[in-house]
């Protein structure tokens, strides 16, 4: 982009550059800035929070996935780090002109964008969502996901269904032949959780509440999550449903027939789209 600049003289003598730049110029400089400031604090929160795989990776995925969102959607946004990294990307399309907006699976992905400028809505002012990004803890060759490493498997489920497009984003390292090595999250509600517990054990898992910090993790819906560990699960939606029908569960993280692509990253930087 042009700019124009001139020299003028000081009365102390000294001598000063002066830069004219168009306002949108200013503009785009301070909101990378001020993008950049935000970006330092919640990559500092998400790398600690969710484990497993490499930034780079998941970055170059979530970048392709952007490349998906066209002017005047409907965007659901994941939780974790791929989708942080979504997220960032979609920022920046937005300040150099994107129109969308966008429904939040968490409090904190709300946060970060309306934090970054992205303009935010709710069901009650939509039908349906044109294309959601998200990650995944698993992924099999099927499209079956294990998802909820990051507690928010609950909205991110409701936002899934109601997508036109679901687009998972992972790095190499979640693609699995067969799910059940990454422990599966359920949702369940306080009440009554300790027999609630041993109705999952029965399942042939080991069920465990899962903690943050020494004290129970609460989800932003105010339930508990038990991570089941399962030596593999053969038959994903056979057990989905298993699991949604034992009372006090609210729902579970197997994603069945949901994905519509899946957008890996490697580590030789490679980017691969799987239909």
């Amino acid at each position: 982009m042009v700019f124009s600049y001139g020299i003028r003289q000081q009365l102390n003598g000294k001598v000063y550059l002066k830069i004219t730049l168009p306002l949108k110029v200013i503009k785009t400089y301070i909101i990378r800035n001020m993008i950049s400031t935000i970006d330092c604090f919640y990559y500092t929160i998400i790398k600690n929070k969710f484990k497993g795989g490499t930034m780079e990776e998941k970055r170059i995925a979530a970048k392709r996935a952007v490349d998906y969102v066209h002017d005047g959607m409907i965007v659901g946004l994941g939780t974790g780090t791929t989708a942080y990294w979504a997220i960032k990307k979609l920022a920046l399309k937005v300040h150099e002109g994107l129109n969308i907006k966008a429904i939040a699976t968490s409090i904190q992905s709300e946060e970060l964008a309306r934090k970054l400028g992205i303009s935010l809505i709710s069901f009650s002012d939509i039908d349906e969502i044109d294309i959601t990004i998200d990650g995944a803890d698993e992924v099999d060759y099927n499209f079956n996901l294990i998802k909820g490493g990051g507690g928010a498997l609950l909205r991110e489920k409701i936002v899934a269904a109601a997508s036109k497009q679901l687009v998972i984003v992972v790095d190499q390292s979640k693609l699995v032949n067969r799910l059940g090595l990454f422990p599966l999250p359920v949702e369940i509600v306080k009440f009554g959780h300790e027999v609630t517990m041993k109705n999952l054990s029965k399942l042939q898992c080991k069920a465990k509440l899962r903690m943050k910090n020494e004290k129970v993790f609460v989800t932003d819906n105010g339930n508990y999550i038990v991570d089941c560990h399962f030596d593999s699960i053969e038959n994903p939606k056979e057990l989905h449903n298993k699991i949604n029908l034992i009372p006090g569960v609210v729902d579970n993280g197997l994603f069945v027939d949901m994905a519509d692509k899946v957008i890996v990253g490697y580590q030789n930087g490679e980017v691969k789209e799987l239909y």
